[in-house]
């Protein structure tokens, strides 16, 4: 799916063709309900750009079965740190939780001059999710719309929510693995969970 626009053509010919996991699917959906977090299934949904982006570089060859899931709405960041604590048994049986988005994602705010210099509202934004999650501080973490620089770097939640669906999963303090920007509000931080 190219649920993106006003980007370049050759974008929206690109294609991931990934086999899906029906199995593995429905094991994800009987955890969420089992959790009380109402989960349905949807054999006919394409990948969205949240996950063969990201994908096409981890596994070029569209080789690795995918089961993409949906945020719900609505949402909040407690209701995500559920929703990937009850996805946790998958992770310790060798499935990979891939929360893909941005800690800074601000497409009103490119700066087609200077790509590579970032915002500083970004910068402080990025820096105290970061110190939020090495100190394993879930409840200021949820609380983020508070945090220096938030209104900037979060103009809609949808790219910076799946980090709390891979935190709750994890259930262990992160290590930072790439920092990057693009375009000046758009942070590639990049976490591993060990």
């Amino acid at each position: 799916m190219h649920d993106f626009g006003g980007f370049p053509e050759e974008l929206y010919t690109l294609d991931y063709p990934a086999p899906g996991s029906p199995e593995l699917a429905a094991e994800a959906a009987g955890l969420l309900n089992t959790a009380g977090l109402e989960a349905e299934l949807d054999d006919h949904r394409p990948l969205d750009h949240g996950a063969w982006v990201p994908l096409r570089y981890l596994a070029p060859g569209a080789e690795v079965p995918v089961v993409q899931l949906s945020l719900p709405r609505p949402r909040t960041p407690e209701g995500l740190l559920a929703a990937g604590r009850a996805l946790a048994p998958l992770r310790r049986s060798g499935v990979l939780i891939l929360g893909s988005g941005g800690v800074v994602h601000n497409l009103r705010r490119l700066d087609w001059q200077d790509a590579s210099a970032p915002q500083p509202w970004g910068l402080a934004f990025q820096a105290w999710v970061r110190g939020r999650l090495e100190a394993g501080d879930l409840e200021a973490l949820a609380d983020w719309r508070k945090a220096p620089g938030a209104t900037e770097s979060v103009p809609t939640s949808e790219h910076l929510d799946p980090l709390f669906v891979a935190v709750g999963a994890a259930g262990s303090v992160p290590e930072p693995v790439f920092e990057g920007w693009q375009l000046g509000s758009l942070s590639l931080e990049s976490y591993l969970f060990a």
